[in-house]
């Protein structure tokens, strides 16, 4: 029985060995960062006729993918491919093609998720693992708008919006609302979106030769390069639509300086306009416009404003409208007229040329000339274009005129006329200026005579005011000396009165402590019952208390040796006598 379990626990050793190998050494794999792998299974159920990639458990392409890591496969049964996983840098957006899924329904163009077709949902930047046999990534660049520019939204996906009505949400046509400034992940395919120019443009009409409109041509700078090329990048495919538009317009012509292609163009009267190079020098020299950075963008305008004055005369005006699209009312004007060419085209020329013929026809030739004529026509043209174009909802904010070109058979003769009065005028502002100047040298000497007189004037005052300061700090000096000097007697008087005090203060006491004394002496004196007595008193209690005496025997012996014994003893005291013991 040991036998059969030793046997059964080998074979299990040696099959999980051998799994182990087969795993480890000939099933495992590795995807590594930023691929996945695309799994074929090569045994299972047959696919549906339409379908290309397989769930779990048909033969084929498998539909999931595998991610980054360690995986296991059987080889025998499977096979894999890595590939790179869809990679949409920041600025990108991706633009799915299911190539599986249930088909779109009839009129639809846009898909959803399950659905074959290309998807409305689009991949923002980021790392995706997406099965390449069935679907297809498209990398465009995002909607960057920049400062000074509005995007108008067009769905282009839906049932058609009613005519001259805005597009709802699931329909087809210009959106009410816009895009502010700021970067979009839109899809292209769902919806277009235009970048016009809000804020404050100019349309310039220049005589018979044509003229321009200046818009933004540049965006404002940006600190992140990607963002500057996004918007440069959305510029420059409107300025694309715009050439595509011009083409076909008689009116206008494009010029630009950024790269943008200019078309030959094409006049509507006798007269050829200038060449976009010839307009934008005489733009610049003439200080109409001015060059921003490396890029400046104008449209060409091949008409002119012309028109017969009151007394018959043909006038032609060379004048700058400055005219402004509000942001909210920018998505109206594209659904009605279309970008910015087609509003001037469609609304701006037409309505300069009517209403300037109409106004200028109420004027004379001499009032072109004139500057009193010429700024009321200034005035009553701004006038009558702001109320016009305001109610297309475009705010016209001035209109210039610049110059005036009038007959030559009537210009002359306005002119020497103007010169001469312009001369008469000019010779009367002369003897106008000579009186004045006689005027203005009698006040500038009058002004001297009275700088003298009231320098003078100064002087006094100022003598008078320092001998009356002199005179008041005398008067403070002498009464300070006058006050330190009262202040010193009183503070004598003090001192000798304090000392007179202190001396009567002193004798008092030590009169009163002797006799304090003296009268203690007399009590003590007479407790003694004699003055002796008492002297002996006081003179044992101070006498030094070291004293001995020594009575000394006399003997046989000398004085001189008594005295040194004496001496000795009080010296040495015992000690000595023993060791000299007086003589006998």
């Amino acid at each position: 029985m040991k036998h059969i379990v030793r046997i059964v626990i080998l074979v299990v050793a040696v099959a999980a060995v051998g799994e182990l190998i087969w795993q480890w050494g000939f099933c495992r794999f590795y995807v590594r960062p930023g691929y996945m792998a695309v799994v074929t299974a090569k045994q299972g159920d047959a696919l549906p006729p339409d379908q290309i990639l397989a769930r779990e458990g048909l033969m084929g392409i498998q539909e999931n993918v595998l991610g980054e890591g360690r995986h296991f496969l059987n080889p025998i049964f499977n096979d894999f491919e890595i590939r790179p996983a869809i990679l949409i840098p920041p600025g990108k957006v991706g633009l799915v093609t299911s190539k599986v899924g249930a088909n779109l329904p009839v009129g639809e163009f846009l898909a959803e998720p399950g659905q074959k077709g290309s998807w409305r949902r689009v991949l923002g930047p980021g790392r995706y693992r997406i099965n390449p046999y069935g679907y297809q990534v498209d990398i465009v660049s995002a909607i960057s708008i920049p400062v000074g520019y509005a995007g108008v939204i067009t769905s282009l996906s839906g049932a058609q919006a009613a005519e001259g009505e805005f597009a709802e949400p699931n329909q087809k046509g210009v959106r009410r609302e816009i895009l502010q400034p700021g970067l979009y992940y839109v899809n292209p395919r769902e919806y277009q979106v235009d970048v016009l120019e809000i804020g404050v443009n100019q349309v310039s009409l220049i005589g018979k030769q044509g003229g321009t409109v200046i818009t933004k041509s540049n965006i404002a700078p940006q600190q992140n390069a990607a963002i500057a090329a996004l918007q440069s990048e959305v510029l420059d495919e409107q300025r694309h639509k715009r050439y595509d538009y011009m083409k076909k317009s008689a009116n206008l012509f494009t010029s630009s300086r950024s790269g943008a292609p200019a078309t030959s163009p094409v006049a509507t009267s006798q007269y050829k306009p200038m060449t976009p190079e010839e307009q934008e020098r005489q733009m610049l020299e003439s200080g109409q416009a001015k060059v921003f950075g490396d890029s400046m963008a104008t449209l060409g305008v091949a008409q002119f404003v012309e028109f017969p004055s009151r007394d018959g005369f043909q006038i032609n005006l060379d004048m700058t409208v400055e005219f402004e699209l509000a942001p909210d009312k920018i998505a109206w004007l594209f659904r009605t007229y279309g970008d910015l060419p087609a509003v001037v085209d469609k609304i701006l020329l037409p309505q300069i040329s009517s209403v300037s013929r109409n106004k200028g026809s109420e004027y004379r030739a001499k009032d072109f000339i004139v500057g009193a004529g010429r700024e009321k026509f200034q005035q009553d043209l701004t006038l009558a274009l702001a109320r016009t174009l305001g109610l297309k909802n475009i705010t016209v904010h001035n209109a210039l005129i610049r110059h005036a070109e009038v007959p030559q058979q009537i210009l002359e003769p306005i002119q020497q006329a103007s010169l001469a009065v312009e001369q008469d005028l000019t010779n009367k502002e002369r003897q106008n200026t000579a009186r004045k100047q006689a005027q203005l040298n009698t006040e500038l000497g009058m002004i001297a005579q009275l700088r003298e007189q009231v320098g003078q004037e100064t002087e006094k005052l100022k003598a008078e005011v320092r001998a009356d300061q002199e005179k008041q700090m005398a008067y403070i000096q002498a009464e300070a000396i006058k006050q330190v000097a009262e202040i010193r007697k009183e503070t004598a008087g003090i001192q000798a009165e304090t000392l007179r005090i202190s001396s009567k203060a002193e004798a008092d006491a030590l009169r009163l402590v002797q006799g304090e004394e003296a009268k203690g002496l007399q009590l003590k004196t007479a407790a003694f019952g004699d003055p002796q007595a008492y002297a002996l008193n006081v003179f044992a209690q101070n006498l030094n208390p070291t004293v001995r005496i020594n009575i000394l025997h006399a003997g046989d012996g000398t004085l001189w040796t008594d005295l040194k014994t004496a001496g000795l003893a009080e010296l040495g005291g015992a000690e000595v006598l023993k060791k000299h013991p007086p003589a006998k």
